[in-house]
């Protein structure tokens, strides 16, 4: 199982912007269909990259600051952050393959 970090508006600022390696967060919900699809592609990839990359989530129905200050309107949206700057963004159900597409030039 991999390490995946849960971070909240509190903690969002100390664990994905002040991070020292790329973070990719995954905002998600419970009641969300997408978002269980997108889970075991998500926590394949923070066991393959974890060397690399630190993966966290956010529930986006306990933590509202956050998505709203990064204009989350549909999840599941998946957000890289680099040097604390949003470096790619996911929106949606995507494949393992198309998924690391985007992240593999920021990592």
């Amino acid at each position: 199982m991999a390490d995946l970090v849960e971070v909240t508006d509190t903690t969002f600022q100390s664990e994905v912007l002040n991070a020292d390696e790329p973070t990719l967060v995954d905002f998600w919900a419970a009641w969300c269909g997408p978002c269980k699809m997108v889970a075991p592609v998500v926590e394949e990839i923070a066991e393959e990259y974890s060397d690399r990359l630190q993966v966290a989530k956010m529930d986006v129905d306990t933590n509202r600051e956050t998505p709203s200050a990064y204009g989350i309107q549909g999840i599941p949206t998946l957000i890289l952050f680099k040097d604390g700057e949003e470096a790619t963004r996911i929106v949606g159900f995507r494949p393992k393959e198309a998924m690391m597409e985007e992240l593999l030039p920021h990592l």
